[in-house]
């Protein structure tokens, strides 16, 4: 058998002698590989020949069914299925901007869907924002006198500040009108009672959509997750040429995924990884002394002042750790030279521990 090395297979680049935090990955002990191949076998088992070829064009109904159910407030025809949210977001992107048009994005927010949006050739413009999240009135009104297309954020447990919108902006925010794309990956990783509800779920549906993924839930490689969305736009995304061409989008993994969910796999398998992650939460703040975010994948760690975030990156790699430095999770680079952010995800506790020592010993002496 033919045997490859992982950097030809997987995307994480190791690099030998760094702790790196800068990566939002799963630790890859945590992947369900026994429960998942399980749920393949018993899908090709009561499915057949029905789980290999072309699916339903918004998705297989056993995943919708258990989907909806499971988010408890979207229909199926406000549901699609996509290969993930940045496949989502792509295709919200293509079928509801031209290129020129507006889109505010947070301030800071998830910097990997900024090339998304700009692949289209939309101009991405800063949302007003402070230490409590984006600032509903003056984005509203900015949302305005732009003529944005729609607002970008990710408002529970975001990347990559770990923090949430305060529920009452988003009241605020769902009520003024202004359309919201809501990235919505991070939800079911909470570490305490639970998480604030989605705007989608204040809203009722209206001006808001939703995009959900399994990325982070299950695995990143199933390149599965969801948008929900008025009828009327489901019916446009299915619509799509490729769509219609190819069938269902992942429509085998979809089939699997339906059992995986249905058996109580998923359930088990999400409140194994809350109790894990919060271990490596707990490991990696409690070594740098910071508060602990209520849920999610990372730590936005303010610096000491006067310090910049990307002239502190080259000596932390000396030190044998790494970051993303904060002005890449800002449209225009125009902030975040003051943070850091941090991932606890996919090292160890006794590494995050390890690292958070080595970006300590990295800082200026007082």
């Amino acid at each position: 058998m033919t045997r490859f090395g992982a950097v030809t297979i997987v995307q994480f680049e190791h690099r030998p002698g760094i702790l790196d935090l800068g990566w939002g990955h799963p630790l890859p002990s945590l992947l369900p590989l026994g429960a998942w191949s399980g749920a393949g076998a018993e899908t090709l088992e009561t499915y057949g020949w029905q789980a290999l070829t072309y699916g339903h064009p918004t998705g297989p109904a056993p995943l919708i069914d258990w989907l909806c159910a499971h988010v408890g407030d979207a229909t199926p025809g406000q549901t699609f299925v996509t290969a993930g949210a940045s496949h989502g977001l792509a295709l919200l992107t293509q079928l509801l901007t031209g290129p020129g048009d507006v889109v505010l994005v947070d301030s800071p927010t998830y910097h990997l869907a900024f090339q998304i949006l700009t692949d289209h050739g939309v101009r991405l413009v800063p949302a007003p924002a402070d230490e409590d999240g984006l600032r509903p009135a003056e984005t509203a009104a900015l949302a305005r006198s732009l003529g944005a297309v729609f607002l970008y954020l990710v408002p529970t447990f975001g990347n990559p500040t770990g923090r949430s919108l305060p529920l009452e902006r988003r009241r605020e925010l769902v009520s003024l009108g202004v359309p919201i794309v809501e990235d919505d990956t991070y939800r079911e990783l909470y570490y305490g009672d639970g998480a604030p509800p989605a705007l989608w779920h204040l809203a009722n549906g209206h001006g808001v959509v939703r995009l959900g993924s399994f990325a982070k839930t299950v695995a990143p490689g199933l390149r599965l997750g969801w948008i929900n969305a008025a009828p009327s736009l489901i019916d446009r995304l299915a619509r799509l040429g490729y769509v219609h061409s190819g069938g269902g989008v992942n429509h085998s993994t979809a089939m699997t995924m339906a059992t995986f969910g249905t058996s109580g796999a998923y359930e088990r398998h999400v409140a194994r990884l809350r109790d894990r992650y919060r271990e490596h939460r707990d490991a990696l703040t409690g070594a740098l002394g910071v508060p602990a975010p209520d849920g999610g994948w990372f730590v936005w760690l303010r610096l000491p002042a006067g310090l910049d975030a990307e002239a502190l990156l080259p000596r932390a790699e000396r030190h044998g750790t790494s970051f993303v430095p904060g002005p890449a999770f800002y449209a225009g680079r125009g902030g975040g030279s003051d943070h850091v952010r941090l991932s606890f995800s996919h090292l160890a506790p006794a590494d995050l521990i390890e690292a958070a020592g080595r970006l300590r010993a990295a800082l200026p002496a007082e």
